[in-house]
């Protein structure tokens, strides 16, 4: 993993010229979910949608076959119906429009924004999800699609490599690196239409990795404009710029704490990639430990119950598993048994869900994986290669 981490960094340098490289807080008490029980009304279209969202948005169960389930839900022309027990539990006015999967959202988030009051969670099946994809031999975009993997929208339309989207805390733009005859630099991009673009890092060398902070005003960044790869977190909107790495180690991968204040990356300062947290105006750098029998730890993801995320080589097989490192407790467990290479998870605004390429026999895919529970679903799959998912942080709608 070394070599291919240092290839890694010395194919961006070269790429580049230079050789000489609101976040919506949500918590569940249990880690089983409630079943619920859905009948529809007349409208097949709209009862199907319904059913979709219900099974892919990873908050309820179905209702195990001859067994009462925990919610009825129910949906009449105007209203929505929800009962417990027997018992009334919510009604509300059916808000309609003219697609089906829209309104399904809707009626989905309702009782979601409901059931789960005190999470204060609003719009979860509205959110989407960015990852690159190979639209032509060394050319990748960005493109964007639902929880379920549908509605799949390019964002971007560039001749090159275009990688590393990342959201911007309201959910409105998307950062990504793009490659250019120069280098590489980071692009900012708005999401409604027109879309508008700026460059907001193009520093001498490489400007990857970029990760916006909590509060929208900063961009955490691997620039090499000294022939070294190291992290630094410059201005969004302004011209700051702190170095908080120095030397001949490679960083890659930066991601923030969910108050600002910190920062996970890596670096194979200690002869193989592993993960380190440093203060975010600089110095206080600790390691995080790795899973037993892995060898490595690349591509953090940190979610605001204090877990890190993160992909591992395992010494007894050489493949990629994920896996989430506990903060506050000091554990770090597995959380993929599906076989293939799993890695860049990032996490949904539920603290729970993960979506992560997972490539199989030379195809790689996108899919989600339950960290309570372990449950694997596959997001995406089609001919072209797909990397770098990035889950909003907050409803689209």
């Amino acid at each position: 993993m070394l070599k291919r981490f240092v290839i890694a960094a010395v194919l961006l340098l070269a790429a580049a010229g230079d050789l000489s490289g609101r976040v919506v807080e949500v918590r569940k008490k249990a880690e089983v979910n409630p079943t619920i029980a859905f009948s529809g009304g007349a409208d097949a279209a709209l009862n199907a949608e319904v059913r979709n969202i219900l099974a892919v948005c990873g908050w309820f169960d179905p209702a195990p076959a001859g067994r009462e389930a925990d919610y009825e839900l129910r949906v009449s022309p105007d209203t929505v119906r929800l009962s417990r027990g027997g018992k009334p539990a919510g009604s509300w006015r059916l808000k309609r429009n003219s697609d089906p999967r829209s309104t399904a959202k809707t009626v989905v988030d309702t009782v979601i924004e409901h059931v789960f009051a005190q999470l204060k969670v609003r719009g979860f099946c509205h959110s989407r999800i960015a990852f690159g994809a190979e639209t032509s031999p060394g050319v990748r975009n960005i493109f964007l699609c639902d929880i379920d993997g549908r509605n799949v929208e390019q964002i971007t339309n560039y001749r090159t490599l275009n990688v590393e989207p990342c959201w911007s805390p309201d959910g409105r733009t998307l950062c990504f690196s793009k490659y250019n005859v120069a280098g590489i630099d980071v692009v900012e991009t708005t999401l409604a239409k027109p879309r508008r673009s700026r460059i907001v890092s193009s520093f001498r060398g490489i400007n990857t990795g970029a990760a916006v902070s909590p509060d929208g005003r900063y961009l955490a960044v691997i620039l090499s404009p000294d022939h070294q790869v190291d992290l630094f977190v410059q201005g969004l909107h302004h011209k700051e710029l702190r170095r908080l790495t120095r030397g001949i180690a490679v960083e890659a991968s930066p991601c923030w704490s969910p108050d600002g204040r910190r920062l996970a990356f890596v670096s194979d300062r200690r002869g193989v990639p592993r993960i380190f947290i440093i203060d975010a105006r600089g110095g206080g750098e600790t390691m995080l430990p790795v899973i037993d029998g892995g060898v490595d730890a690349v591509t953090p993801a940190w979610n605001r119950d204090g877990k890190i995320a993160y992909a591992s080589r395992l010494r007894s097989t050489g493949n990629y598993v994920l896996a989430v490192h506990d903060l506050n407790s000091g554990e770090s467990r597995v959380v993929t048994k599906g076989g293939g290479n799993w890695e860049s998870p990032e996490w949904a605004a539920d603290n729970r869900q993960v979506v992560c390429k997972r490539t199989v026999n030379g195809r790689s895919e996108l899919w989600i994986v339950d960290t309570l529970t372990g449950r694997e679903r596959l997001l995406l799959r089609t001919g072209a290669k797909l990397y770098d998912p990035a889950w909003s942080p907050c409803a689209l709608r």
